[in-house]
């Protein structure tokens, strides 16, 4: 076994944040830390986190795991989870697919977005996802919406579903926790005839409650999970049976280690597990490969052409920083199993390098109602 040498991470464009851990053979994996508007909160967490596996043997990942979080005291929550998942996924992506417990299946379904953050032109965005060979999409519900608005606002979302549907593609609609209760029990009841794939955080995790009485209201698939970042933050959801689908994002929820213990808790409930993704290729990789070792997964998040990758202008997507970006080709829906060393995919370093030089802390949307007051982003 070798020990760690060194960790360092790369704040690199469009909004991801790359950890790259070598060991004293020269052997390295990369992971990723991402957690989108929070760049300086994770980095800070990093610098604190990394003098203490210094030195610790690579191959020991459950031992760096439970290091970080049984001995800080205080543990959970957004920024430490995606500080341990970057260096979580790194790590594992010195070793090889199979220790997860072999693989179920041979390739994994995905999905991208249409739409952006105001939806709009979702036929033109549909046809060209079935030019690339994609089955489903995902877009966003509704713009911004008041706690209490009119009925009327949530139309155009019916219609554009029922526009992609037209086109033979199966959407799912992220509700993103914009809409309270009185909007989201309303539009949930308005899309059910229409048969969405899912609704994807109709209302905010910190409801469990209201939660759990829209999922005995509605018969469409309830998805959420990409702000819970533990086992112990889902067991509530799943103890309720008010989530048909989890959505926990690799780079948020511990990594490679956690993420895949909570696909296993929702096993046992008969929850479906559909990794939320919409970040790099480090991010991605990971999860195809929890993806291909889960027997309940259902579908995976892919962020190629994804609006935050292309509204800035600087061409960077999902595939820029691979060697390889065949490792990602769609074929009807479904990426292959990668079968390259570790997540099975190779980092283009001197770009990674290059581009963090110049790349700011990514911030997140922020929406106004006409009043000046904040809406949910």
């Amino acid at each position: 076994m070798a020990k760690i040498k060194a960790v360092e991470y790369f704040r690199v464009k469009p909004r991801w944040l790359m950890v790259k851990i070598t060991d004293e053979n020269g052997e390295y994996g990369w992971g990723e830390a991402t957690l989108e508007g929070h760049d300086l909160a994770v980095e800070g967490a990093l610098d604190e986190m990394v003098p203490r596996i210094i030195g610790l043997e690579a191959n020991n990942i459950e031992h760096v795991w439970q290091l970080f979080w049984r001995l800080g005291f205080y543990r959970g929550g957004p920024v430490f989870m995606s500080a341990l998942s970057g260096i979580d996924i790194a790590l594992w992506d010195l070793k090889v697919y199979e220790l997860l417990g072999g693989q179920v299946r041979n390739k994994v379904q995905v999905y991208c977005w249409i739409g952006g953050d105001r939806p709009a032109d979702v036929e033109v965005a549909a046809k060209a996802r079935i030019a690339q060979g994609l089955k489903c999409v995902k877009m966003n519900a509704t713009e911004d919406v008041n706690w209490v608005d009119s009925p009327s606002v949530l139309q155009a979302t019916v219609e554009r579903l029922k526009t992609v549907k037209a086109l033979g593609l199966d959407a799912g609609l992220d509700f993103h926790g914009r809409l309270h209760k009185p909007m989201a029990k309303q539009l949930a009841k308005a899309l059910e005839p229409y048969s969405p794939l899912f609704i994807e955080e109709p209302l905010l995790c910190e409801h469990p409650e209201a939660i759990k009485q829209l999922s005995s209201q509605v018969s469409i698939p309830i998805a959420f999970g990409e702000r819970l970042f533990t086992r112990w933050d889902i067991k509530r959801f799943l103890e309720d049976a008010s989530v048909d689908i989890l959505q926990p994002d690799i780079a948020h929820a511990g990594g490679i280690s956690e993420t895949k213990r909570i696909a296993q808790m929702a096993e046992a409930y008969d929850v479906a597990i559909a990794p939320h993704c919409p970040l790099g290729p480090v991010a991605f990789a990971a999860s195809v490969h929890v993806a291909l070792t889960s027997p309940n997964f259902a579908i995976l998040e892919m962020s190629l052409g994804m609006h935050y990758n292309t509204e800035a202008g600087d061409d960077i997507d999902l595939l820029t920083y691979l060697k390889d970006q065949s490792v990602f080709d769609i074929h009807e829906g479904y990426v292959k199993a990668p079968t390259g060393y570790g997540l099975g995919i190779e980092i283009d370093e001197d770009m990674v390098r290059r581009i963090s030089k110049e790349t700011a802390p990514w911030q997140c949307k922020e929406f106004y109602g006409p009043d000046g007051g904040i809406r949910e982003w």
